[in-house]
């Protein structure tokens, strides 16, 4: 737990002397972006911060900039140089991100000189709000910009034998959303705003040993959690209370056969390794992965005055159901429901007859996906949607497709 500590504050003591050291240097660094202007008409020089502090923003907001530079999205291509500026949530990404892009320690107070001067937004790295979400379905059309070493990939491959689990082995990282981490690593905060985001590990336990049935190990992931799980099947494995590392969280997101959990910051690994994902509890459902890999179940939303669960069009009415605080929620009348473990169960199973050949949709489900993802009209959901939601779910949620309420 100490490391913990001591990785989100890296830098902590020497913050204040490398913003010193910022501060002395601050005319050379303003000759360098004076520089960098001249230099505009033959290369485009930009600057731009990581955000390092958490795991979700550090993988998939980095790799979905990259991806969407390769495609151009983000226009003229150019010379990106990168800062981390507070806590790294991840030494063992950090060093690989360090392989891939450019990062600088005086990358911080370039930004900082060049936003400050006219004409700054040509040379910023700008991040969408949202930076995390591939609307533009870019990662399906690039690959991963990072990559482990042969002799990473020889520690890795040597630390899961302790498992039992070897490259033949079909293992699963399954992971739920709880307090804990945001409570332990930043106590000075109150995180209480997306406790509606939250869902119970039991629930899991039960996809868990379906899928060691078929021949899966079930590793449980998280950095720091409420609690322990309980179980004596050997090919469950507690990584996350007994045996976490930061360089195995970016080992086992990157190898697993596909990623059961929901959309925790955790998930952003297996996203930027492209492994398949089975999200649920997707809360709002526009927040759902977009990748053709992946698919997904939502949690309902329970109307309490009208005792009645809200459609999906209504979900995505941003007046009723694209609420993004606990409180708010709250005030509109309005319950977050998790999926329970059957649902897990459908959508784990699902995965696992997608990947292996044997899915076999029912008559109907077609035309059901089809009525789900009419509802993402222009205005509603800028997205482009590739993924699948779960056909379980559809199944037993035909109610839900109908426009508007009761």
């Amino acid at each position: 737990m100490r490391d913990q500590f001591n990785r989100t504050s890296e830098g902590g003591p020497s913050l204040l002397a490398r913003n010193a050291l910022l501060f002395l240097m601050t005319p050379s660094l303003l000759l360098a972006v004076l520089f960098a202007r001249i230099l505009r008409p033959f290369v485009l020089i930009r600057f731009g911060e990581l955000f390092s502090s958490r795991i979700g923003h550090f993988t998939s907001n980095t790799e979905v900039y990259l991806c969407e530079r390769d495609l151009n999205i983000h226009g003229r291509k150019g010379l990106d140089i990168f800062s981390i500026n507070g806590g790294v949530c991840n030494r063992q990404l950090k060093k690989m991100w360090s392989r891939s892009i450019r990062i600088s320690p005086f990358a911080t107070g370039l930004d900082m000189i060049n936003r400050a001067l006219p004409g700054g937004e040509r040379h910023r790295i700008e991040w969408r709000n949202d930076q995390n979400i591939d609307i533009h379905g870019a990662l399906e059309s690039t690959q991963p910009h990072i990559s482990f070493t042969a002799e990473e990939e020889r520690a890795g491959w040597e630390a899961l034998k302790k498992f039992g689990i070897t490259g033949a082995t079909p293992f699963v990282c399954f992971l739920s959303r709880d307090p804990a981490y945001l409570d332990k690593l930043f106590p000075m905060g109150d995180w209480r705003y997306h406790d509606y985001r939250d869902s119970d590990i039991k629930k899991f336990i039960f996809a868990a040993e379906e899928l060691t049935r078929r021949g899966y190990f079930a590793v449980r992931m998280g950095a720091v959690v409420k609690e322990p799980i309980a179980v004596k099947n050997a090919m469950i494995i507690d990584y996350a209370a007994k045996y976490r590392t930061e360089f195995l969280d970016l080992f086992l997101g990157a190898k697993c056969s596909f990623y059961l959990g929901d959309s925790c910051g955790f998930y952003g690994i297996p996203q930027i390794f492209r492994r398949p994902m089975a999200i649920v509890n997707v809360i709002p459902p526009e927040y759902g992965p977009t990748s053709s890999r992946d698919i997904f179940i939502p949690k309902k939303l329970w109307l309490r005055r009208e005792r009645r669960f809200l459609t999906f069009s209504e979900m995505l009415d941003p007046k009723i159901g694209r609420i993004f605080c606990t409180e708010d929620y709250d005030r509109a009348g309005i319950e977050a429901v998790e999926n329970t473990a059957e649902e897990i169960t459908s959508l784990a199973l699902e995965m696992d007859q997608r990947l292996n050949g044997k899915w076999r949709a029912d008559d109907g489900d077609e035309e059901l996906q089809k009525r789900f993802w009419a509802l993402f009209k222009p205005g509603r959901s800028d997205r482009i949607f590739l993924s699948r939601i779960g056909a379980g779910f559809l199944r037993q949620n035909k109610e839900l497709l109908k426009i508007g309420g009761s």
